[in-house]
């Protein structure tokens, strides 16, 4: 049954990305970049919610609370990577537009890619590391000071359940280079999603928020330390299974 479900999740989001990329890439030219955010931000919604709805997954969000208030308010969004799933959750959950900080070869990728490439991201080159992170810290302030939160995953890539990665100080790097202050999140959506798995089981899939962090007079490793330190302490206090 599950098999069946995730069959029939891939198929309607293949079928339903197609249509509204092209919309984004056609409305593209008359269109702010907070309106075509939220133009695809709600196409992000819309597989969340058809994972719930076909797949039997939800979403359980801990420490809303701890999110910074005001239109402007900057962050730093510092995320455990288990799946897609919290790719597309984190669109749909927080309430101001999102930047990622991705590898310029998703632009590639047909239709998805198309669309993100209209949308007011920090896309980069991982071979020329240098260029990389300058073109993250000057797009990452100016995003930051309209009130655009930056998100990363500073594993760097999808972490298997129970395991941790190695967390690289990029994110950490930004927030001290321009002030904003560090939120971490836990998620636990390997226990319905898991890394590289076709077959999704029901289940919830929890998002804890952790208090900001402020980034002011902090050198980038040790803040990353901190920040690695209550991840994991929290992937354990949410997910125990996964860690015995």
């Amino acid at each position: 049954m599950n098999a069946i479900r995730s069959v029939v999740h891939l198929l309607f989001m293949v079928i339903t990305v197609i249509p509204w990329a092209l919309a984004v890439v056609v409305a593209a030219p008359f269109l702010n970049s907070s309106q075509i955010y939220w133009m695809c931000a709600r196409w992000l919604k819309l597989s969340v919610d058809s994972g719930t709805a076909i797949l039997g997954i939800h979403n359980k969000v801990i420490g809303f609370e701890n999110l910074p208030v005001g239109s402007t308010a900057p962050a730093v969004l510092l995320v455990k990577h288990q799946s897609l799933w919290e790719t597309f959750s984190m669109a749909a959950l927080m309430p101001h537009p999102l930047a990622f900080v991705f590898k310029k070869e998703l632009l590639y990728v047909p239709f998805f890619g198309w669309a993100m490439g209209r949308m007011d991201m920090i896309h980069i080159d991982r071979s020329k590391r240098a260029q990389a992170f300058n073109k993250v810290v000057e797009q990452g302030q100016r995003l930051l000071d309209q009130g655009t939160w930056v998100i990363m995953f500073p594993e760097g890539t999808r972490i298997p359940r129970g395991q941790k990665g190695q967390y690289k100080n990029g994110g950490t790097r930004l927030a001290v280079a321009t002030g904003a202050p560090v939120i971490p999140i836990a998620v636990t959506s390997a226990k319905c999603w898991p890394r590289k798995a076709f077959i999704k089981t029901p289940g919830t899939v929890e998002f804890s928020i952790g208090k900001p962090i402020s980034s002011v007079g902090r050198e980038p490793d040790e803040l990353m330390r901190e920040v690695e330190a209550w991840i994991e302490a929290e992937m354990r206090r949410l997910d125990p299974e996964a860690y015995k």
